[in-house]
């Protein structure tokens, strides 16, 4: 099937620019990370001062975007304790996620970094080991130039809710699926 291009281009009514905005890619597709990391790249090119907060991925794990990250400025803290179902203790994993959830809260209140990346926010909130409207609370309210870019499946209503623009990736397919395991260079 073909279409023809577009000819216009419709505006809505009242486009203006907001001094920052919330975004949230979910869904249970690849690419909901890789997205925010893109925003990540676009904002150290504008000269902002950025920061990471990741959730689940520890900082045992050697990933090519927080090595790059750390070379181009970024602050990143990857305070998380992997997977849930290699955890010898959930207890302690509920624990370390509010601590990241603590600590995540203090770099948005602070207002020094103009973009604020909460890589698998999601997963703890699902899980009930932070409160997702307290995470939703701190967005609404976060300085005027910090942006935020949340990720993670199955993003609960509020923070849905008080986002500005929110993805959801879907799966058609995914090489995982087949048995082809995460790529160095591709997923991680």
């Amino acid at each position: 099937m073909t279409t023809a291009p577009p000819t216009e281009h419709e505006h809505p009514d009242g486009v203006h620019r907001a001094p920052s905005v919330v975004i949230v890619n979910t869904g249970d597709g690849k690419g909901k990370s890789t997205s925010a990391f893109g925003v990540m790249t676009r904002a150290i090119a504008r000269g902002w001062s950025v920061a990471v907060i990741q959730f689940v991925k520890s900082g045992e794990w050697k990933v090519g975007e927080e090595k790059v990250g750390r070379q181009l400025g970024v602050d990143w803290w990857a305070i998380g304790e992997g997977f849930s179902w290699e955890s010898d203790d959930l207890t302690r994993d509920e624990a370390v996620a509010r601590e990241a959830w603590r600590h995540a809260a203090t770099v948005i209140a602070a207002g020094a970094h103009q973009l604020v990346i909460l890589d698998e926010v999601t997963y703890p909130i699902n899980w009930g080991w932070i409160d997702g409207d307290e995470v939703a609370g701190a967005l609404r309210d976060r300085p005027e130039k910090v942006n935020v870019v949340a990720t993670g499946r199955d993003a609960p209503a509020a923070l849905v809710d008080v986002a500005d623009t929110v993805t959801e990736m879907r799966k058609v397919k995914h090489a995982y699926d087949t048995g082809i395991r995460a790529s160095r260079g591709i997923d991680y």
